[in-house]
């Protein structure tokens, strides 16, 4: 079942231009929609792609209090330049009647929490393998100029080499990434036996405000900012390249641009590693230096299934885009950090539990 909530539209413009990276195509007044958009990222993205003048379509995961997630949080006149749409990305019929007139389709909608993958491996084939699929299938039968599927630096696994360029080996080291693996290559077979106009976008660690708080900074900073003086967490010598989410969503829209990366496998990655334990000590320092790390069995992972260490080559996509990451940590952990200061922004996040 699917609800449809329709927006004023805008006009459709194609322009190319000439640039050195390649032909770029502009977005402004393309329609465009995006899957998951009611999540972290995808909300981020839709606020970025209205201000490149877009005409958005929203792909929201169906419910019956009719929560748009993150959406809900937009100032009104940002809600009314949006066309909503309340689905399911596991229902063809409604994925295919969504992506009808649509220019550039960005997939997002996935289920991405790795202790919930142990728990529910069923759901997460249906979602990331299945979802994708049916979104491969629209675009195919309705001539989509151009598909962005998000990929994640958990396919590769443990590094073998650093830093992780798009040639790494992939390693499904939870059920999350081995679905991810999947829809990936799925992805890549639609392009090579169909010619379907596929871009396969790999962030590395995004974060920022919004976050869910099944992730490390979001549990950092809630458990400190209610008061805890001993951080609960699991391992803390993993090592992960950082991403904020704002340079994340940069990155999207550039790689949306440009038509030289049809085909392409296209890491999104700062290039500089920080350990867990690290970011934990920044985050305390910032908001409360008098708290300690305790660790807590429950979080730690399966030993075969956690990635130790992941940092990841932005070589292809400056080469390719004129992106590259403007905000250092410090900078996107201060803003993250006073964002959740505001209390509307932390209820809904219950710090004294372990959200999975």
């Amino acid at each position: 079942m699917a609800e449809r909530i329709i927006r004023p539209a805008t006009g459709s413009m194609t322009v190319l231009t000439n640039n050195p990276r390649g032909h770029t195509m502009e977005l402004k007044g393309k329609k465009v929609m995006v899957t998951g958009a009611d999540g972290f990222i995808g909300s981020h993205l839709v606020e970025r792609l209205l201000e490149e003048g877009c005409d958005v379509r929203a792909f929201v995961f169906y419910n019956s209090f009719n929560s748009w997630g993150w959406l809900d949080t937009f100032p009104e006149e940002s809600i009314k330049r949006l066309d909503v749409f309340a689905g399911d990305v596991r229902d063809p019929n409604g994925v295919r009647e969504v992506m009808g007139g649509v220019d550039v389709v960005f997939h997002l909608a996935a289920l991405i929490g790795i202790p919930f993958s142990y728990n529910s491996p069923d759901s997460y084939v249906d979602t990331n393998i299945k979802g994708t699929l049916n979104v491969l299938q629209a675009a195919r039968e309705l001539g989509t100029s151009k598909i962005l599927v998000t990929s994640t630096s958990e396919v590769y696994g443990t590094a073998k080499y650093t830093p992780i360029d798009e040639d790494h080996p992939f390693q499904g080291q939870s059920p999350y990434s081995a679905t991810k693996i999947a829809a990936d290559r799925i992805s890549e077979s639609f392009f090579r036996s169909f010619d379907l106009p596929v871009v396969i976008v790999r962030p590395f660690n995004t974060y920022g405000p919004r976050q869910s708080a099944r992730a490390v900074i979001p549990t950092i900073i809630t458990q400190l900012l209610d008061g805890a003086e001993n951080i609960k967490l699991g391992a803390l010598e993993p090592t992960r390249d950082l991403v904020f989410v704002k340079d994340t969503v940069d990155a999207f829209v550039e790689i949306a641009k440009n038509d030289r990366v049809i085909g392409e496998e296209i890491n999104i990655a700062t290039q500089l590693e920080t350990s867990m334990g690290s970011l934990a000590r920044t985050l305390i320092t910032m908001v409360n230096p008098e708290a300690f790390i305790e660790r807590d069995r429950e979080r730690i992972r399966p030993g075969k299934s956690e990635v130790e260490r992941l940092l990841g080559s932005n070589k292809k996509i400056t080469a390719l885009t004129s992106w590259k990451p403007l905000r250092t940590l410090e900078e996107g952990l201060k803003e993250t950090v006073e964002w959740f200061r505001n209390e509307d922004n932390r209820k809904f996040y219950k710090s004294g539990i372990y959200n999975v």
